[in-house]
């Protein structure tokens, strides 16, 4: 069967009847189509969403390692600990894994958006630390106010946490903005741990500031994953998923081969290729991925790798991909 047949029979699963009169689609039937999807893999939810969800966090060694380096820096009350990865590796899943783990006695203010001036920062902190301000502050008496703050909880027995996630955004002038609050301290200790995660361009921004970056006194780096620990991550999220068991995997070895050239180790571009590869494989009715279906999705997703082996099929990859898309009633974004 050609591939513009194989379209051809995807979309004539898209019956004509989840359209009413009028053209609207029908939310039941689009419902039905995408539960029709998942019910083909043996599956209760979608596996490969780029939401981090804690629910489906895999203890990947890379990811293991760095959340081990956070709890054992924050259990010794360290100053700065940084974490670096590239784009897609991980860092926001393992930010809120380390929200989730964080010991009872720390008490967490958390920045996922750090592209904010130094008064800006502070205001931020201050709202974090449950401080009630009303915006007309001074940046010296919020300061102020976050130094009291800490000292109370410190007298209480808890410790605080400054955790900045996507820290590469973070301006000259903001980072030294941090710095200042790292040195808020008892005679005993630091009253306050900042956690440093972001992309690598992190490090650029900190050689600007050597009087920051002395402060480190942990870091880890998040690396792609290994062609083994991918395999490992794919069947850990579709068990999570609703799969029965890693051995009923629907993606051939050929396929996972395809998928590591083309992703590279990087989780999240694994995840999208991987979830338009399962499109593919629904709309022909398959149960199983192929070397073909994989490389169709990785032709279609920007993030993705050349591979050595990839012909020209985008246009015919791109119209089945639409026609599986129609089927399961998804939207994609690559």
């Amino acid at each position: 069967m050609s591939v513009m047949a194989i379209s051809r029979a995807g979309h004539a699963r898209n019956t004509l009847d989840d359209r009413p009169e009028g053209g609207k689609r029908n939310p039941a039937a689009v419902d039905r189509r995408a539960l029709s999807y998942l019910a083909h893999f043996g599956l209760t939810e979608a596996p490969f969403g780029l939401t981090p969800d804690t629910d489906f966090f895999f203890a990947s060694p890379p990811h293991q390692e760095a959340l081990n380096t956070l709890l054992y820096a924050l259990e010794n009350g360290e100053g700065f600990i940084k974490i670096v990865g590239a784009v897609g590796t991980g860092k926001t899943l393992l930010c809120r894994i380390l929200l989730a783990s964080l010991p009872r006695r720390y008490r967490a203010a958390y920045l996922p958006n750090p592209a904010l001036d130094p008064v800006g920062i502070l205001f931020a902190v201050a709202e974090e630390l449950g401080l009630k301000l009303t915006g007309s502050e001074t940046p010296y008496r919020v300061h102020k106010a976050i130094q009291s703050r800490l000292i109370a909880l410190a007298r209480r027995g808890t410790r605080v946490a400054l955790i900045v996630d996507e820290a590469q955004a973070i301006s000259p002038e903001s980072l030294e903005t941090v710095r200042l609050l790292s040195n808020l301290e008892t005679e005993k200790r630091k009253l306050l741990t900042i956690v440093l995660l972001g992309q690598p361009e992190l490090d650029a921004r900190l050689d600007a500031i050597p009087q920051l970056k002395t402060r480190i006194s942990f870091h880890d780096c998040l690396r792609p994953l290994k062609r083994e620990e991918l395999a490992d991550y794919l069947a850990h999220r579709m068990q999570r998923a609703g799969l029965e068991s890693a051995d009923a995997l629907p993606f051939s070895p050929h396929a996972l081969g395809r998928l590591y050239e083309a992703s590279a180790g990087i989780p999240r571009v694994a995840n999208v290729i991987a979830h338009k590869a399962l499109m593919l494989a629904y709309g022909k009715g398959k149960h199983s991925v192929g070397s073909r279906e994989m490389q169709l999705a990785a032709r279609d997703t920007l993030a993705a790798r050349p591979t050595h082996r990839a012909r020209r099929w985008v246009l015919a990859g791109a119209v089945l991909l639409a026609a599986a898309a129609a089927a399961a009633g998804l939207y994609l974004n690559a």
